[in-house]
C-alpha cells in the first residue's frame, strides 16, 4: 500500500469536522484519480447533492462513498465512523465497545458492530498478503480450560496456529494467526497453504504434524525445542504470542472463542503496521473503503 499521511489529534479534529468533510475524504480514498462507476467503469458523473450520491452519466447508476464498503447501509454518521476509526488506531491496546459507546454516544450494540466491521476490513486487507522466506510456526492456546480437561495440545482452550516471517537479520516481519479446530497435519497444511508462500522455509518444533510440511512444498528447519538448550529457537514467535494474549485479555475482558479470530485479526493488522503508527487512521479508513461489510446476523448466529 502507498504511504499514507500521518495525522495528529488537532489536525484530525479540524479536518473532519463535518459530514461533508468526511464524505470528501472517502471520495478521494475510493476514487483517488477520478470517479469510476462501480457498475460500468465510466469516469464521468454528476453529483446529486440532496442525496449525497454520484450518478454515472453512462449507465445512470447512483453510487455513494459507502456502497460496497464496511460502512454500507450504516445508520451512524460518518463523523462518528471517523472518530471510531481514530480511537481504534490511536492506541496499540485497541478500543473496547464499551469505551467507543461512551465516546461516540451510541449504543453498545452499535459500537460493537462498528468495531466488528472494522476488524472485518483489517482481516480482508491482510488476507491479500502471504508470509515468505523463513517463517516460524507454532500453536498457541487462548481462553480458559474446562474443569477436568487435558493440558497441552489436548486442552479445551481455543487452538490458534501462528506464523511469523523473519527478515534477513532474523527479526520479525509479518504475522498471521488462525483459530483452528485441531492440530492434525491436514489442518496445519491448510494453514500453511493459506498463509505462507510455497517454497518458504518453516521453522517449528518437532511436533509430528509439522513434519508433514516438507511434503506440502515447504522446506523445514526443524529441531527439538527445549528452552533450556536453546532459548533463541522460536523466541520472537513466543514473545508475540504472549503480547497477543495480553492484548486480548487486557482490553477485551471475557472474550469468548466465537469472536476470538476477529480480535486476533486486529492484533495481526496492528503488528504488521507497527512502523506506521502515525498513518494508522488513514490505513484503516482505506481498508474499510476497499472491503465489503458483514451483516449483524452473520456475527450473532
Amino acid at each position: 500500500m502507498a504511504q499514507q499521511d500521518a495525522i495528529g489529534f488537532l489536525q484530525f479534529k479540524n479536518k473532519f469536522n463535518s459530514e461533508d468533510a468526511c464524505r470528501e475524504h472517502l471520495f478521494k480514498m475510493r476514487w483517488p484519480g477520478s470517479f469510476e462507476c462501480p457498475k460500468c467503469g465510466c469516469k464521468t458523473y454528476y453529483a446529486i447533492t440532496t442525496r449525497n450520491r454520484y450518478e454515472c452519466t453512462c449507465c445512470h447508476y447512483q453510487a455513494s462513498v459507502t456502497v460496497g464498503t464496511v460502512m454500507e447501509k450504516t445508520h451512524i454518521k460518518l463523523e462518528k465512523w471517523f472518530w471510531g476509526i481514530y480511537f481504534v488506531g490511536r492506541d496499540k491496546r485497541g478500543c473496547s465497545a464499551t469505551l467507543l459507546s461512551k465516546e461516540l454516544d451510541i449504543s453498545y450494540k452499535a459500537a460493537w458492530f462498528m468495531l466488528q466491521r472494522i476488524r472485518q476490513a483489517m482481516m480482508n486487507r491482510d488476507s491479500q498478503y502471504l508470509l515468505a522466506g523463513v517463517v516460524e510456526v507454532d500453536e498457541a492456546y487462548f481462553g480458559s480450560t474446562e474443569e477436568g480437561s487435558k493440558r497441552g495440545r489436548g486442552t479445551t482452550k481455543a487452538k490458534v496456529l501462528v506464523g511469523l516471517s523473519l527478515n534477513d537479520k532474523g527479526h520479525p516481519q509479518f504475522l498471521k494467526m488462525e483459530v483452528v479446530e485441531n492440530l492434525k497435519k491436514q489442518t496445519i497444511a491448510e494453514f500453511a497453504h493459506s498463509n505462507i508462500e510455497s517454497g518458504s522455509t518453516i521453522s517449528s518444533d518437532a511436533y509430528r504434524s509439522y513434519r508433514n510440511l516438507d511434503k506440502e512444498g515447504f522446506k523445514l528447519r526443524q529441531k527439538v525445542f527445549n528452552p533450556k538448550e536453546d532459548k533463541e529457537h522460536l523466541k520472537w514467535l513466543h514473545t508475540i504470542i504472549s503480547n497477543a494474549k495480553a492484548f486480548v485479555t487486557g482490553t477485551f475482558h471475557g472474550l469468548d472463542q466465537k469472536h476470538l479470530q476477529r480480535y486476533l485479526n486486529e492484533f495481526c493488522y496492528r503488528f504488521n503496521r507497527r512502523f506506521f503508527a502515525g498513518e494508522l487512521f488513514n490505513r484503516i479508513v482505506n481498508s474499510c473503503v476497499t472491503s465489503q461489510g458483514i451483516r449483524f446476523t452473520e456475527l450473532t448466529k
